[in-house]
């Protein structure tokens, strides 16, 4: 209907010089009338010019202020001619938004009096200009520019632009429109009426849709060259898909205490279903119950009753070590070989989350064990594995961890922020964690550790770490991220 009103009265006229006008005179929805007109400017039936006008409409405050009045008037209604109101019944008789607004505008005009205790009316009538004003606006009426800053600082009126064409006939004007053929048929041709026809134009110069390959997200292609260097370091990757473990190999068998705070719910996730594990070797259970409970391997212990039902708990791991501590356990059930593992998954914390922290990142872990390992190989191989990861300058902090002694924290320096940064921990395992799964006492093991995120914020120049990791990543940033290329100092070098 849209189409043929257009066409039919640009037939018999020169212009139609307003289209809101000319939809409001056809009862035609406006919205309908612009789309035909836009379909015929674009096959050039029509020559379509933009117009543009600006006017007041109200606000969803503003309309209710027109149909019921405006605040100052609901209150100095609510107030009884003679005898004046209890502040207090006064607000009870109106909403808390109508009271506070009616309340400031009715003493600027000084229609009432306000004490602590009572409200009395100061006049006996009153206009109510503001609803004159906005029911002026809102049927069309003209309104002077004081009173339309009046309502503006009220926020009871905003401008609204209103867009609209004028229409003439265009070089391809038709009373009606053909629809144009975008094939030639063997039917066209045997009944001839292709001759007739008006088929539609090809655009050779038009390109096709384009193809949208996959995009690696920075973290695994950090990952990937984090891979590279373990494997070419001869390290083997340990399986890692299990995101669900048991406390017994989160923390017990790591000769961690079952009162230390990282075993509270509010840095760990405790499953409710299933709440607890059923499989556990039972042998190696009481062992690591006895030295929890009475040290032994030139320990003390913690000197404290050591409970099952704690073990049993499954968890959301809380780190790779989880892994690490399965793995060393198969290593000892066997003649004893030396090895080298890597890891690099998902963990979870129970933490707050900011520009720093999620409850859930990635973590990178390195294991060694062989027969007389100490710390200078620990550090020897750190400069190596850092090395490779462009990290040149290192620097260690002695620290405290439950099951590696000693440790520490490693640092390194980055040229750009011109000062030291902790980009890990490393430590050698305790024998109250290795002895009690089997492992000869002349085996040591070092390990390392550092998360993933932290190195691609910094290869990225990313700031903010739900930027790149969470529902929260912008997947431009996914398809315009640059090639990850670790350590390319060293590798010259090399």
């Amino acid at each position: 209907m849209a189409e043929e009103a257009v066409l039919r009265y640009l037939e018999k006229n020169e212009e139609i010089s307003d289209s809101g006008k000319f939809a409001e005179d056809r009862g035609l929805s406006h919205d309908d009338i612009v789309n035909i007109i836009k379909s015929l400017n674009g096959f050039r039936l029509v020559d379509a010019q933009d117009i543009k006008k600006e006017r007041w409409v109200l606000t969803d405050e503003g309309k209710k202020y027109a149909e019921a009045g405006s605040p100052e008037v609901q209150l100095f209604l609510a107030i009884p001619a003679e005898e004046g109101i209890a502040r207090e019944d006064l607000q009870k008789k109106l909403e808390s938004s109508i009271f506070k607004i009616g309340s400031q505008q009715a003493i600027k005009n000084k229609w009432i009096e306000m004490g602590k205790s009572q409200v009395s009316r100061k006049v006996q009538q009153v206009e109510d200009k503001i609803k004159i004003l906005l029911l002026q606006i809102q049927n069309g009426e003209a309104v002077s520019s004081e009173d339309i800053d009046a309502l503006k600082r009220r926020k009871l009126i905003t401008q609204q632009i209103w867009k609209g064409y004028s229409v003439r006939k265009g070089p391809k004007y038709a009373p009606k429109r053909k629809k144009a053929a975008t094939d030639l048929t063997r039917e066209n041709i045997q009944r001839g009426d292709w001759k007739e026809l008006e088929f539609k134009e090809y655009n050779f110069s038009a390109k096709g849709q384009p193809l949208e390959g996959g995009h690696l997200h920075p973290l695994l292609k950090v990952r990937r060259q984090v891979q590279m260097i373990f494997l070419q370091m001869g390290f083997e990757e340990m399986p890692t898909n299990n995101f669900v473990e048991s406390s017994f190999w989160n923390f017990d068998a790591l000769f961690q205490p079952q009162q230390h705070p990282a075993r509270d719910s509010h840095d760990t996730f405790f499953l409710k279903e299933p709440s607890t594990t059923k499989t556990l070797p039972e042998d190696y259970v009481d062992r690591v119950k006895e030295v929890h409970e009475n040290g032994g391997y030139g320990s003390r212990g913690y000197g404290y009753e050591w409970k099952r039902e704690e073990a049993n708990k499954n968890l959301l791991r809380t780190h790779t070590t989880a892994v690490s501590s399965r793995m060393l356990y198969l290593l000892a059930q066997k003649p004893f070989a030396p090895k080298k593992y890597y890891s690099i998954d998902r963990v979870f914390r129970n933490e707050a989350v900011d520009r720093t922290h999620l409850a859930e990142f990635h973590q990178i872990e390195g294991v060694m064990c062989d027969r007389g390992l100490a710390l200078s190989d620990l550090i020897g191989v750190l400069h190596e594995f850092f090395s490779r990861l462009g990290m040149s300058k290192l620097r260690f902090k002695p620290a405290y961890n439950p099951y590696t002694e000693p440790s520490m924290e490693i640092f390194s320096y980055h040229e750009g922020f011109k000062k030291w940064v902790e980009v890990g921990n490393s430590g050698m395992f305790r024998p109250e964690m290795l002895q009690p799964m089997g492992l000869p006492e002349d085996v040591q093991v070092i390990a390392w550790g550092l998360s993933l995120e932290r190195p691609t914020m910094i290869l990225y120049g990313i700031d903010n770490i739900r930027d790149l990791f969470g529902h929260k990543v912008d997947l431009g940033l996914i398809k315009r991220n640059p090639v990850c290329r670790l350590g390319l100092q060293y590798m010259d070098s090399a």
